[in-house]
């Protein structure tokens, strides 16, 4: 999930209400057909056709599960990503917005997707995912109500981000909470190596000929950059980080010879739900609504119907 406040893409859900069968009482009347609860799909564009398929609510949020956090993480973190899937979801559409299947909302992946995916696997993964997505089905996460942009990202630094550090609009249940267990990440420190003139060209500055690139002005309540004085020039962390495609807004950049080299902590923006962190949570014990109320301070479980009506 690259965006989930600002610029978002398209999303329906449609209600269909199947009628039950009548039955009949003893003294020969008949009672009124019953229905039942609405079954809710989401309509997708697929980045493949960019065609619009209509995916059931719970098939869907298995799907975005399948795509947006390993098959290997336990189960108590995967259910937590569904929650906060079907959360993301819930919002777009009772904003009327669209939603393609790629970063720009939530990936998705279908059965298709899934096989090519996981191979030999697939049959294991699928089942287990389906389980996180089966039993929170109809959960959704809501603060004063309303459903909440359900943030989330690969892993932090130690620390997620509040939300107006980072996207410049706060919102209650998306402040800054202690992340520990992303150092368990795979991704948590990365070095990438840039050259000289291409972060010269991408930030319009002139780089000194060795040493530390910059000034920090300040740092974030999350400890990333809040802002750098370079050549003259201030830029936030997060101009930084999307100019030059880093992994973070935690970084340190430092000449050498014709080179940039980039030491970053974490992967995303930062804001809501660390996955790997939720799943460091889930091997220390804690359930799914352990680490939702962690990440999402405040936020409470919801059903889905209660939006729906």
């Amino acid at each position: 999930m690259k965006k989930p406040f600002f610029a978002f893409l398209l999303i329906v859900i449609t209600a269909i209400a199947i009628p039950a069968a009548g039955l009949w009482l003893t003294d020969g009347q008949k009672t009124a057909p019953k229905k039942e609860e609405k079954e809710p799909t989401v309509e997708v564009i697929r980045s493949d056709t960019q065609k619009t398929e209509s995916v059931p609510l719970e098939e869907y949020v298995a799907g975005v599960v399948a795509a947006e956090m390993p098959a290997s993480f336990e189960k108590e973190a995967l259910k937590a990503q569904a929650v906060a899937a079907r959360t993301f979801i819930l919002t777009e559409t009772l904003k009327g917005q669209d939603v393609t299947d790629t970063v720009d909302d939530q990936v998705f992946k279908d059965e298709d997707d899934q096989k090519k995916m996981w191979g030999a696997d697939f049959k294991k993964n699928k089942a287990k995912i389906e389980e996180a997505a089966d039993e929170t089905e109809g959960e959704v996460l809501v603060y004063d109500g309303q459903p909440i942009t359900a943030a989330f990202f690969s892993s932090g630094n130690g620390q997620t981000e509040n939300a107006e550090e980072y996207w410049q609009s706060a919102a209650p249940y998306l402040i800054s909470v202690a992340s520990p267990w992303d150092e368990s990440a795979p991704n948590f420190e990365q070095e990438l190596v840039l050259t000289k003139q291409e972060v010269e060209e991408k930030l319009d500055v002139s780089l000194p000929s060795s040493g530390e690139v910059g000034t920090v002005m300040d740092k974030t309540t999350g400890g990333r950059i809040g802002s750098i004085l370079i050549d003259g020039q201030s830029f936030t962390g997060r101009e930084i980080r999307e100019a030059l495609g880093l992994p973070s807004a935690d970084f340190n950049m430092t000449v050498k010879g014709s080179d940039v080299i980039v030491e970053t902590k974490g992967y995303g923006h930062g804001v809501g739900m660390s996955q790997y962190g939720a799943n460091g949570m889930a091997k220390e014990g804690e359930n799914y609504k352990d680490i939702t109320a962690h990440y999402y301070p405040g936020a409470q479980i919801a059903d889905v119907q209660s939006f729906l009506k």
